[in-house]
């Protein structure tokens, strides 16, 4: 491990201990920078030994192309912004840092191929596996909550009525993204940040099986009639689709821009009116439309549909490439799934593209890294408004969706990452989750857009991330912690109702509010 040792600092002389240390060192010569053994103490944990990801993205030059010259070095100093990633400026001196930045950005020996043959081959399909065509616990299937505890990668069921833990079972390594559930509610398909895929099925208690479908995936996304999965990659760069039915293969995409440029995607997310799957690209200024269904809409703009190579379905897929002012890392949906409402992380605004006509029809006024895909909608004043919570500063921006004006920013205590609501509710839950208040709780009156009540359910703990029951009564947040819970809070008097115990809980998704694409959820 290379230390930071600066022989202005005073500390060094208090003692004559420190003061024989100091000079030892300095007649030791200079401190060797080893990159690889700083990368495996410092790095491996998150990022993998093999530098394809983790918990975080993979450190190869393929993934760190949006971030040259120093910028490298200066996440692995001070951290980055609105990420888990700290900075290690107290633990590495600056030869290593610049050590270590260019040992991140020299290519392997050798990146896995990772392409049809290889997903195939790492299908595991449970053999034990036995259907339930009805559950077989009680509960209202439609009011099933999963909880997702990444303190040991494992998923708790839990019925949304009695919050009695149905089943708790394990998951690939650093689930991600959010499950998604069929449009039944019966079969959710779980990612992992390494790509891999599962499938589970919610009546009968059981893994199904899975597959790896990229090396390091960053969401994935159902298509409206149940029949395809598709996973949106960092590496490679490929959108892989999936049979919901058998998790077999049934088209990797190649994702190159208009230009030839190989690109990451970064987020995926449906289009159900469109038969569509919608992605943004991570390194190119363009955004993809891949239609599932049988008869692709034109538009009028024929050219724009490429065939992106064979498909092992009667299904061609096919991709309209849109091109973009500016890069789009998350995006967001009116509720007609015409407009795409997008940012780039390292922009100061957004922006509106028309799917119609493929175009950029309006600027959205979104500083600070807005986090789309957390946004939510509901009814205000006679139109449809969207709320955003951004992650460098402490502000909510709510947005008019037919002016595409910003009708007001709320001041909260810090950057936040989760916002959710109901409904049936009329208050907005969002989290202060960077920063000192990560142990608040903001109430959001939703006809006011005022803040009414800040919760500290647990104090100095992070508390984060909302989904309600079915019917919006409860509200259940997590305390994102190793020896964290799930709290139950009735959703109108804000009293606490009972605790669940869990190994750090993220995300909570209740099976009606996803299915039925809830205006209080993220889609």
């Amino acid at each position: 491990m290379t230390r930071n040792i600066n022989s202005s600092d005073p500390a060094p002389h208090k003692s004559l201990k420190s003061a024989l240390a100091l000079t030892l060192t300095l007649l030791a010569g200079p401190i060797i920078a080893d990159p690889a053994a700083d990368y495996t103490e410092f790095c491996v944990e998150c990022h993998g030994a093999d530098r394809l990801g983790g918990v975080g993205p993979a450190l190869i030059p393929q993934t760190l192309r949006r971030m040259r010259g120093p910028k490298v070095a200066h996440v692995i100093s001070e951290g980055r912004e609105a990420t888990q990633m700290p900075g290690f400026a107290d633990l590495l001196d600056p030869p290593a840092i610049e050590a270590l930045t260019a040992y991140l950005k020299t290519p392997l020996d050798s990146v896995p191929p990772w392409n049809e043959a290889e997903i195939t081959a790492s299908r595991e399909m449970n053999p034990d596996y036995t259907p339930a065509e009805t559950p077989i616990w009680p509960s209202d299937p439609l009011n099933i909550t999963l909880a997702v505890e990444t303190g040991d990668h494992h998923v708790s069921v839990l019925d949304g009525d009695t919050f009695e833990v149905l089943a708790r079972f394990p998951t690939p390594f650093a689930v991600h993204g959010g499950p998604k559930f069929d449009p039944k509610g019966r079969f959710v398909f779980i990612m992992s940040r390494d790509g891999w895929v599962q499938k589970y099925d919610l009546y009968a208690l059981q893994e199904v099986g899975r597959i790896r479908a990229g090396l390091n995936a960053r969401n994935i996304a159902m298509s409206g009639d149940g029949k395809w999965v598709a996973v949106a990659n960092y590496l490679p760069n490929t959108l892989t689709i999936l049979s919901t039915d058998d998790l077999s293969v049934a088209k990797v995409l190649d994702i190159k821009g208009k230009d030839g440029t190989d690109s990451r995607v970064s987020a995926v997310y449906q289009a159900p009116p469109r038969e569509s799957f919608v992605l943004a690209l991570k390194d190119v200024p363009e955004i993809w439309e891949v239609f599932y269904g049988d008869n692709p809409p034109q538009f009028g703009f024929a050219h724009d549909w490429r065939d992106e190579g064979p498909a092992h379905t009667d299904i061609p897929f096919p991709v309209r490439k849109i091109t973009t002012p500016d890069y789009l890392d998350d995006f967001f949906f009116d509720q007609s799934y015409e407009y795409v409402m997008g940012a780039s992380r390292s922009g100061d605004g957004g922006q509106v593209i028309d799917l119609v006509i493929g175009q950029k029809v309006a600027d959205l006024d979104l500083p600070g890294m807005p986090h789309l895909g957390s946004g939510i909608t509901w009814a205000w004043n006679g139109t449809t408004v969207m709320a955003t919570p951004h992650l460098k500063d402490g502000v909510i921006s709510v947005i008019d969706m037919q002016t595409w004006e910003t009708v007001k920013q709320i001041k909260t205590q810090g950057p936040g990452f989760f916002m959710r609501s109901h409904e049936n509710s009329k208050y907005v839950w969002a989290d202060v989750f960077f920063g000192p208040n990560r142990d608040k709780m903001h109430i959001i009156d939703k006809e006011t857009l005022e803040i009414v009540h800040t919760l500290q359910p647990v104090k100095d703990a992070t508390v984060a991330h909302v989904e309600f029951t079915r019917d919006g009564a409860e509200a259940l947040v997590s305390v994102w912690e190793d020896d964290g819970a799930v709290i139950v809070y009735d959703a109108n008097t804000l009293e606490e109702l009972r605790r669940l115990p869990m190994r750090k809980p993220s995300g909570k998704y209740n099976v009606f509010n996803k299915i039925t694409f809830s205006e209080g959820t993220s889609h």
